[in-house]
């Protein structure tokens, strides 16, 4: 059989992460025991959790259709290859690990623009391809110097800096130069990872009372680049401390994703006065460049210039719906994922993490 988790019921404040009377399901059909041609069965053994799933489950307008309701969750996975249909041995052999956008559930029948391989580098493992060298690594990248304009000598400020996306977005700001970079985090334990295992200059706990002191504090040249993983009191707080000609990039504000009112910025004259540039993407869009990111970020991880943090959740399909209340709960370091199926049950005895 093949677990599957479907959308339920569309939320209109929090998720609830029960799966008998909550935003999701979870049901039993069976495995495909035909692989067409041109498809390969895939067994997902690592789930990413990322919060822009948030907004997949919203009816609004957006930049992808929203999961309907009765369909499997969207997201990607690092899968397995298990069976291989008859036009594809070419390109697949049992036993290799793929990136697929099969969803929430163990097993699925995928098209090869649907499994992609992506080269692991040297001191790698499977799993980098749902952290660093995926959606996560890209979009930190692709924001920070594309989006950003990133300059040698910039004080760089990340929000969110201790979640997948932000520790690579400010570690990849030290890699280029950035004169000082500032996190925000919400414990003092992740405030202490990012100074002493990524080499932020200083990280700020959004907690203390006295945060937006601190923030003053630790940009005396104010802020020439920022990078918005939260939004809300955040974005408002660093928009007052802005330097003339600023850049903003606004990847995501997951302080705002569950409430009904969004709350906008009171500091937001500031973009006139200081001239600011603030500009949101997608990283989907970047899609032609991925293979140039990805080959720049493997050889910092190679080199030990960029360091990895996973968050990885054990209990297999079922524990997804929670994680994914956790995520934005801030009970994670690093990239979220759910174990559906460990390393150890892989066809290949040498597929190791």
């Amino acid at each position: 059989m093949n677990k599957q988790i479907v959308l339920h019921a569309r939320p209109t404040e929090a998720i609830d992460p029960s799966l008998s009377s909550g935003t999701f399901r979870l049901r039993s059909v069976e495995r495909p025991d035909k692989v067409p041609a041109d498809k390969v069965l895939v067994r997902a053994h690592y789930l990413s959790l990322d919060p822009t799933m948030r907004g997949w489950l919203s009816a609004r307008r957006s930049y992808i259709a929203p999961v309907e309701v009765g369909a499997v969750m969207r997201g990607p996975s690092m899968s397995q290859v298990i069976e291989v249909g008859s036009g594809l041995t070419s390109k697949y052999q049992i036993g290799d690990w793929v990136y697929t956008w099969a969803g929430w559930q163990e097993y699925a029948l995928v098209g090869e623009s649907e499994a992609e391989k992506i080269p692991i580098p040297a001191e790698g493992r499977p799993t980098d391809v749902l952290d660093t060298l995926g959606i996560t690594g890209l979009t930190a990248y692709f924001g920070m110097l594309d989006v950003g304009e990133l300059r040698a000598g910039d004080t760089v400020v990340v929000s969110g800096a201790a979640g997948a996306t932000g520790m690579v977005a400010g570690q990849i700001a030290k890699i280029k130069g950035a004169k000082r970079v500032v996190g925000l985090a919400g414990t003092k334990d992740k405030c202490d990872f990012l100074v002493n295992g990524l080499g932020f200059d200083v990280a700020i706990n959004y907690k203390d009372a006295n945060w937006r002191d601190q923030l003053k504090d630790a940009t005396p040249d104010q802020i020439d680049l920022y990078f918005d993983n939260v939004g809300g009191d955040i974005l408002d707080a660093c928009l007052a401390r802005a330097a003339r000609n600023a850049r903003f990039v606004i990847c995501g504000a997951i302080s705002q994703y569950n409430t009904k009112k969004p709350k906008g910025p009171a500091a937001f004259i500031n973009v006139i006065s200081q001239r600011i540039t603030i500009k949101g993407f997608i990283v989907f869009d970047y899609r032609p460049k991925y293979h140039i990111a990805r080959e720049e970020l493997s050889g910092w991880l190679a080199q030990g210039k960029l360091v990895r943090k996973e968050h990885i959740v054990s209990g297999g399909l079922e524990a997804a719906p929670q994680g994914l209340v956790d995520l934005f709960a801030g009970k994670n370091t690093g990239k979220m994922m759910i174990e559906i199926a460990p390393v150890s049950e892989a066809i290949a005895p040498k597929a190791k993490l």
